[in-house]
């Protein structure tokens, strides 16, 4: 009988005990680190078992504070109680970066109502948007109850699609009967309600939760909680845990990072056999991340920007650190001369940099030279093991000239 492929994973030994306990999105016993926000957000939907409509709330934070994982939670279990005291309580939940428009959402939360046995889908488009909220009016009706609709990264939403749908749906009481709703908005904007009309911005800020990013201790107390559950004993080598977490709180203090990169860096000592997870297996794994979130956005750049950034790793390339922006502009410049493009002023590519600087692709620090005046000393961002030929191929293939020899030419330099 011929092998197969999968033969090698099934007999290999791993090093999991239950690998979906280290991703962010499980939702563990406990929360550590988070019980003021626990209690703030259960103190207010408590109203929903007596059947009253809750104050709105936008939650604020950076990514990975724990907002999305603790609105989970505290859902999970006023659904829980309410089943116990047998009383109607529902939520929602909404990621606003996949669901991105007015109609969409509308329409995600009057499909989640339906029954098992109805087919009658409100379509993906076609209908008019009133007629949709009309529809999820009447469904919520029939069901009865309190809901609570929570609408994750409500920051991205507002920015494409305005503020339409937060007036809709926090002057939806109005139009219910036997229901009610309340919303729960999550944001890793501070500002983002100034981009809301007033009205909607009292009705959303009712009552306001801030999350402060977690510190590198309280990243170890979750990561082993984590890893107790997760991890098999005796899996993890010295300083795993406290490498981890010091990485993250680099960043920001994100505990989605922080889990990332104890289960990549599991898998990559599994991959290779070892029986221990050690600090080289977290450093490989933190390449990786970095590669995985960096590739995407640099292949959404506009092409001067990747001609740009292109021209920062020529110059590390050959050697170079803290390079000025005129020696980023020379390269540049001899760049658009051999591929027959006009290059832009030096001012505009000296704006091209900070945005560069903003995405996190490179660093653009402002330094006094005294007399001289101020410069920026430049270098990049990107991952050694992200090929910095992929970024010169995209810019070639969007301006349709060869820019492959250009940078063959000045390696060799």
């Amino acid at each position: 009988m011929d092998s197969n492929i999968f033969d090698k994973f099934i007999s290999q030994k791993t090093l999991f005990k239950n690998k979906e306990n280290l991703r962010h999105n499980f939702r563990p016993a406990t929360l550590p680190h988070r019980r003021e926000e626990i209690d703030k957000i259960s103190y207010n939907l408590w109203e929903a078992l007596k059947g009253h409509i809750p104050s709105n709330m936008t939650l604020y934070g950076v990514t990975g504070a724990g907002k999305t994982a603790v609105t989970d939670y505290v859902c999970h279990h006023l659904k829980e109680k309410g089943d116990s005291m047998g009383r109607k309580v529902e939520s929602i939940m909404v990621n606003c970066r996949q669901i991105d428009t007015q109609y969409r959402v509308l329409s995600h939360i009057g499909n989640s109502l339906l029954e098992a046995h109805e087919q009658d889908e409100i379509p993906f488009t076609g209908w008019p948007t009133d007629r949709v909220f009309n529809e999820l009016v009447r469904r919520m009706d029939r069901r009865g109850g309190v809901f609570v609709i929570v609408l994750d990264e409500i920051d991205h939403l507002v920015r494409k699609a305005g503020d339409d749908l937060l007036y809709n749906l926090t002057s939806m009481n109005s139009s219910l009967k036997s229901a009610r709703a309340c919303v729960i908005g999550i944001s890793n904007d501070l500002k983002f309600t100034d981009f809301l009309d007033p009205r909607v911005r009292s009705r959303l800020g009712q009552l306001d939760v801030l999350f402060k990013p977690y510190d590198a201790e309280q990243l170890q107390d979750i990561l082993r909680q984590r890893a107790k559950s997760g991890l098999n004993e005796e899996a993890l080598g010295s300083g795993v845990i406290e490498l981890c977490a010091a990485l993250a709180a680099q960043e920001h203090g994100d505990a989605r990072c922080a889990l990332d990169l104890l289960r990549i860096s599991a898998e990559k000592a599994e991959q290779v056999g070892d029986e221990t997870v050690n600090q080289n297996h977290v450093r490989i794994a933190q390449s990786q991340i970095e590669s995985d979130q960096m590739t995407p956005v640099i292949s959404t750049l506009p092409s001067q920007q990747k001609l740009v950034l292109a021209s920062v790793i020529i110059n590390e390339r050959n050697g170079l650190r803290n390079v000025q922006t005129g020696q980023v502009y020379d390269i540049y410049r001899q760049a658009c001369k051999h591929i027959r493009q006009n290059p832009l002023t030096q001012r505009r590519i000296s704006g091209l940099i900070s945005n560069l600087d903003m995405l996190g692709l490179v660093t653009a620090k402002t330094v006094s030279k005294g007399r001289y005046g101020r410069s920026k000393e430049i270098n990049s961002s990107i991952p050694s093991n992200i090929d910095p030929q992929q970024i010169m191929t995209a810019a070639e293939e969007e301006m349709g000239v060869v820019f492959t020899a250009h940078y063959n030419h000045q390696t060799s330099l």
